[in-house]
């Protein structure tokens, strides 16, 4: 299940409003996509489609998944939309694919909550990629510990109010609203001014040890560190292997 961030419609059609207005986080990526020579690419978990429409723009074959489908109606509305191929579903329901790279972006490989959840997407991701393609993503080191940032947020701290394209504005705040390590879960409010209706999505993240993301069927050929997150995040770069 989404978030009702990216599962309700007016709560994702103003997400990439709420987000920074330059995505330092995926040009590392796209960097990437280049490094392995990647000429087809799947996103998992691709949300409002920022990624994939910035790689299909400069000419990459790519598939975005997402199970929020009122994400993907955001995604197709963008420029370079018509060039991605479009799924409603998650890695574990994907159809018969052959792609060179499978990447997980943002917070998405900390959603599942359970190992048998990770170990079903990741199945699902092996079975997409050509022989020895590489499966690249993120999740936070919790040495970082994270949460304790996350404490300070209150409605006054984090408050702020930002106008949408519509000419409506909408109110935001966030709040932590649970720490049970390794899992930490955390509340969106947002507020509209058009009808003073209140939305709120809950999310839950899973924090794992370096030593405890399991990777069946891959090869962990390296761990890198988030260039705009230094110190905070594993990269995973994988490659698949023959079981």
């Amino acid at each position: 299940m989404a978030d009702d961030l990216f599962a309700v419609p007016r709560l994702a059609a103003v997400y990439d409003a709420l987000e920074p207005a330059t995505r330092d986080d995926l040009e590392p990526y796209a960097a990437m996509v280049v490094e392995f020579g990647a000429e087809r690419v799947l996103d998992v978990g691709c949300g409002t489609g920022e990624l994939a429409c910035l790689l299909a723009g400069r000419g990459v074959e790519v598939i975005g998944v997402d199970p929020a489908a009122a994400s993907l109606e955001v995604a197709k509305g963008k420029e370079f939309a018509d060039r991605v191929r479009w799924i409603h579903g998650d890695g574990t329901t994907l159809p018969p694919l052959q792609v060179d790279l499978a990447v997980m972006t943002g917070n998405v490989a900390q959603v599942f909550l359970t190992e048998e959840e990770w170990s079903a997407t990741v199945a699902g991701i092996r079975a997409a990629l050509k022989p020895g393609g590489r499966f690249v993503f993120e999740t936070r080191d919790p040495a970082y510990r994270a949460w304790e940032e996350w404490a300070e947020w209150t409605r006054e701290s984090t408050y702020r109010e930002v106008l949408l394209p519509s000419g409506e504005t909408v109110a935001h705040w966030g709040e932590l609203t649970r720490v049970e390590l390794p899992y930490v879960s955390f509340r969106g409010t947002y507020v509209f001014s058009s009808d003073g209706a209140v939305l709120t999505s809950d999310s839950t993240l899973w924090f794992r040890e370096r030593d405890e993301v399991s990777l069946d069927g891959f090869e962990v050929e390296e761990v890198r560190e988030a260039p705009d997150r230094p110190g905070k995040e594993f990269v995973f770069v994988s490659r698949a292997v023959k079981v």
